[in-house]
């Protein structure tokens, strides 16, 4: 025991190591000097931890996790760049985060009270904002920005840079290659289909259907409608309040850099009305 710490005799924590009341380290596990540790956190075991790496309160690490080891970037040089973890993550079997790099800000970052399944990569560089469900496999390449209440599907892959938006969902085996937008819910590769609002998620989140309503009538502008995507926000400005989930889309596609998906799936493969 260490001041209401505990770590198991056949672990290795690192004297200048910082853990916080309550952390519990399991057998084998490796804690790296620069490591910061928050309240209530449990290390299962074999999990190595190392880098400048900061994890939040109350967070779970299944074995063979792999946290803040060197981006897979070779243009990283070994400069001292970290990752930084929220609060109430639980991290299940053979997940890797790698930290940033310099030209990328530095740091990876990971919100609250996300679930990442067993297989997750997160790369460097990338901003994973709260409540976010990463199931089996879902792998994120650098610089890449997952929003609020995101799901991204099993063994799908999101390309460098690109963007997630809150509330939307990937699906299985995706190849994701420009910025999704939020509440949509996107599935396939070569190329990815919008198949319209991501009705079950934001139903399961608590929004009424008066609102899920609003919003498909909106994808009907953007993604179902002749107009390009300049005449499809103009038109839903005219015609919509603005309330904050449209703002969020407007502004969303607005700073997309890579563009986003529209490729439709079949009419009658989605919920329209």
């Amino acid at each position: 025991m260490r001041n209401e710490v505990f770590i198991d005799e056949r672990a290795y924590v690192h004297p200048h190591a910082e853990l916080d009341v309550g952390v519990e380290i399991g057998p084998f596990c490796i804690i790296d000097k620069n490591v910061r540790i928050g309240k209530g956190t449990k290390i299962a075991a074999s999990v190595y931890i190392t880098g400048n790496t900061e994890i939040g309160e109350n967070c779970y690490f299944s074995p063979y996790s792999s946290i803040g080891t060197e981006p897979q970037d070779l243009t990283y040089k070994g400069e001292e760049t970290g990752v930084k973890i929220g609060n109430n993550n639980v991290f299940r079997e053979f997940i890797t985060v790698h930290r940033g790099t310099v030209k990328g800000g530095g740091i990876t970052l990971i919100g609250n009270n996300n679930y990442f399944m067993a297989y997750t990569h997160i790369a460097h560089d990338c901003k994973v904002g709260n409540d976010t469900i990463f199931i089996n496999g879902a792998t994120l390449g650098g610089h890449v920005k997952v929003d609020d209440f995101a799901t991204i599907g099993a063994f799908s892959g999101v390309h460098q840079f690109c963007r997630v938006g809150k509330y939307a969902f990937i699906g299985g085996y995706s190849i994701i290659t420009q910025d999704v937008i939020p509440f949509a819910r996107v599935a396939g590769g070569r190329p990815p289909l919008i198949f319209g609002v991501n009705v079950i998620g934001l139903r399961r989140r608590g929004f009424p259907n008066e609102k899920i309503k609003i919003l498909k009538n909106v994808f009907k502008i953007i993604f179902w409608s002749d107009m390009n995507t300049s005449q499809a926000l103009k038109k839903i400005q005219e015609e919509f309040d603005p309330i904050p989930e449209i703002e969020e889309i407007i502004n969303f596609i607005r700073t997309s850099k890579r563009g986003i998906i529209k490729k439709r799936a079949d009419a009658w493969d989605i919920e329209l009305v």
